[in-house]
C-alpha cells in the first residue's frame, strides 16, 4: 500500500495516523502539489493529496473517501462505528474539521499573494467560517459523545489534524483560549505515537505549540 501526499498536509495525516493506528504497513511517497515535477496527478486527476494506492493497485483519492476505504479492510481498531448513522454522525464532524482545514488552508493561499492583490472581503468570510466551525467543535468536544470520548475514532483524528494545522501555520493566533475542550483533546492525542511520528517537519513540540497560539 501506498500513500501519496505531503508531510505539512493535514489531509494527509490524518490517512497517516489512521494507518499507524491500525498497524497497516505502507510506503509513504512525498509529492507536494504545484512544485516542479509534482507526480500526484497520475494518481488523482484534480492534482490533490491525499492518494492512497491499494495492495491490489486500486487509487482512491479525498480523504473521507480514503478513510471509508481503511475502514472496509476490518482492520482493528474500528474508527467509525458499526451503526450506519452513528457513523455518519461521525463522519459529519470529521467534515466539519475539514471544513475548518479547507479555510485555513485557503488563508494560507491567500497570504502569500502579494498584499496589493489580497480579497480581504474573502479573507474576512474564510476567518468567520472558520472560528464558526472551532465554535460547532468545541460544544461536540464538550459533549463527550462522538468527539472527545473514551474511544479514538476519525472525528477525534480529523480534529486534532485540523488544529495541528492551525498551529503549525500559524492561522487565528489565540484561537485555543475560548475553546478548552478541544485543547484537551489535542493534548491527549498528541501524545499519541501516530501523532508523534506524523508531526509536520519544523514544527516543534506540538503539544506545548497548542499552549501558547
Amino acid at each position: 500500500m501506498k500513500l501519496i501526499g505531503s508531510y505539512t498536509s493535514p489531509y494527509v495525516r490524518k490517512i497517516s495516523v489512521m494507518l499507524l493506528e491500525k498497524g497497516i504497513p505502507f510506503d509513504f511517497i512525498n509529492d507536494t502539489p504545484h512544485e516542479p515535477g509534482c507526480k500526484i496527478t497520475q494518481f488523482n486527476p484534480l492534482g490533490k493529496v491525499p492518494a492512497l494506492v491499494a495492495d491490489d493497485g486500486e487509487i482512491f483519492y479525498d480523504s473521507p473517501i480514503i478513510v471509508q476505504f481503511i475502514e472496509l479492510m476490518n482492520v482493528a481498531p474500528t474508527l467509525l462505528p458499526w451503526q450506519p448513522l452513528e457513523a455518519l454522525r461521525v463522519k459529519q464532524i470529521e467534515a466539519l474539521a475539514d471544513g475548518v482545514t479547507d479555510a485555513a488552508v485557503a488563508l494560507v493561499l491567500e497570504g502569500r499573494r502579494d498584499p496589493d492583490k489580497r480579497n480581504e472581503a474573502w479573507i474576512l468570510r474564510q476567518r468567520e467560517k472558520l472560528l464558526r466551525g472551532l465554535d460547532a467543535l468545541e460544544k461536540h468536544a464538550a459533549s463527550r459523545t462522538l468527539l472527545n470520548s473514551e474511544s479514538l475514532n476519525v472525528a477525534d483524528i480529523a480534529v486534532a489534524c485540523c488544529l495541528g494545522y492551525l498551529n503549525f501555520r500559524r492561522i487565528a493566533p489565540g484561537w485555543c483560549v475560548e475553546h478548552p475542550e478541544l485543547i484537551k483533546l489535542v493534548e491527549r492525542l498528541f501524545q499519541r505515537e501516530s501523532f508523534a511520528r506524523t508531526t509536520p517537519p519544523g514544527s516543534g513540540n506540538a503539544s506545548v505549540a497548542a499552549k501558547k497560539v
